[in-house]
């Protein structure tokens, strides 16, 4: 029986090699991470309680703050919110006193790219995977100690990141993945050059594709197949681009590129798995036919009208809108197409947040930063900048549990099952330790590195300086 047994086991660990990255998971008996002699902030070691003492609480629901208390957490989840009987520290708990200070959810974006983050155009296009894999890495660390403690993904192969963080090799914010965008042929999404056509049906032979953050689909068999690959890989929701986009270089922004039938091919496959379709659009023509078609969540929509905001609300579809801002022109040269395409956008953000507002929309926040390491340290100030068209406290609950809300569409493919942009007992531990209060002066998340004075994900301490 030796001798079986050694090629059952071996077995196992190919097929664990050769697979991917959503492969059969060892045990965490078998293959937690080693604790290293100077973790740093990559692996934090695991707390087994933290007692906030003395703090005020934003909970993320309620405009305003809550009478100072105490808040427990045990493992990765809230225990208990009150004035705790807990005189000493118990073996392996960790007493901070808040001093009175905020304690707060963790924040959400829900328009990011994890791996497009920091590459220029031109890295990103050209740079080899595993370069690029840790960039983002890099980044996954800092958008943890920017307060930022779940993302969702719109587009990009992070299922690697993703189970890196999630296994603590890696300090990062939760990944909810969308895996490749489904583009049609010279859609947004399609940054092939002319001479690598014609392609072959059903085949992904151009690099962005063989990266996993494009997949190229032109009929309603071709979307399914699409579909069904992203959700075998993780994702937790699909992505697809129902009109033309700013940085793809063969995509104008007026086209509508999947047919209707091809929408209702992605949207069946989604729902199929449980989960829903997010969908790319800018104009009204496009918005229309993803809505019509059953996609539940329209990212950007920067440039609807009364009609479209109208649908929206009719069919209680989600807007992802970003406050874009100006400098994500910079990544394209002024004489370029893109740059014209961004500008046209950026023209239709306020009037887009203003019938947002108007229709009562169920409306995200993103951020939406691509090419540009400098922009992504102003991830707050991008949340900051919502207060142009809502409150402190509208912003913030937009950003926490609403955002929250809408990574729940996901059901059953949901990754991380259980409350999150909240501070309730039972959510989620990943909390924000807070110098001030933001809800009357939100300009604090700007400075995160001064103002976050505790950060924790998943009841694991990534940051304290509460002396």
């Amino acid at each position: 029986m030796a001798p079986l047994r050694t090629i059952v086991v071996a077995a196992v660990f190919c097929v664990a090699a050769c697979s991917g990255d959503k492969t059969p998971q060892l045990t965490a008996k078998d293959a937690a991470p080693p604790a290293p002699a100077d973790a740093g902030a990559s692996a934090p070691p695991a707390q087994t309680s933290v007692l906030f003492r003395n703090v005020r609480i934003f909970n993320g629901v309620d405009p305003t703050l809550q009478a100072a208390t105490d808040v427990l957490v045990r493992g990765n989840r809230i225990a208990t919110i009150g004035k705790s009987d807990v005189n000493f520290a118990e073996p392996g708990m960790t007493i901070i006193d808040g001093g009175g200070r905020t304690l707060m959810p963790g924040l959400i974006d829900m328009h990011w790219h994890t791996l497009a983050v920091r590459p220029s155009i031109a890295v990103a296009l050209q740079a080899s995977t595993g370069y690029l894999n840790l960039m983002a890495g890099a980044e996954a660390s800092d958008t943890l100690q920017r307060g930022f403690t779940t993302v969702r993904d719109v587009g990009g192969a992070s299922f690697g990141l993703k189970r890196a963080i999630d296994e603590g090799w890696q300090a990062g914010p939760r990944i909810y993945p969308s895996g490749a965008i489904i583009s049609v042929t010279g859609g947004h999404g399609d940054f092939r050059s002319p001479e690598e056509l014609p392609r072959t049906l059903g085949s992904a032979d151009s690099r962005m594709e063989t990266m996993g953050d494009t997949a190229i689909a032109d009929t309603p068999d071709e979307v399914r197949t699409r579909v069904r690959e992203q959700l075998m890989r993780g994702a937790s929701q699909i992505k697809f681009t129902a009109g033309g986009g700013v940085s793809s270089p063969h995509s104008p922004l007026d086209v509508v590129t999947f047919t209707p039938e091809e929408v209702r091919a992605a949207v069946q496959g989604a729902n199929n798995w449980g989960t829903y379709v997010t969908a790319h659009a800018y104009t009204p023509a496009a918005i229309k036919q993803a809505v019509e078609a059953g996609v539940q969540c329209i990212e950007h929509g920067n440039l609807m009208d009364e009609e479209t905001a109208q649908l929206l609300a009719n069919r209680g579809v989600w807007l992802s809108i970003q406050p874009l801002p100006e400098e994500l022109l910079r990544a394209f040269p002024p004489d370029s197409e893109e740059y014209a395409k961004g500008r046209e956008v950026l023209t239709g953000t306020d009037r887009a947040y203003q019938l947002a507002k108007k229709y009562h929309l169920k409306t995200a926040f993103g951020t939406d930063v691509l090419f540009s390491a400098a922009l992504a340290r102003r991830q707050g100030e991008l949340l900051a900048s919502l207060t142009k068209w809502y409150t402190p406290a509208e912003a913030l609950i937009m950003a926490t549990s609403t955002n929250a809300q809408l990574l729940g569409l996901s059901g059953k493919r949901n990754p991380y099952p259980g409350r999150l942009g909240v501070v309730e007992a039972g959510a989620f531990a990943d909390l924000l330790l807070v110098e001030g209060d933001p809800l009357s002066d939100i300009r604090i998340i700007t400075r995160p590195q001064e103002n976050f004075r505790v950060i924790v994900k998943n009841g694991r301490i990534y940051k304290n300086t509460i002396k």
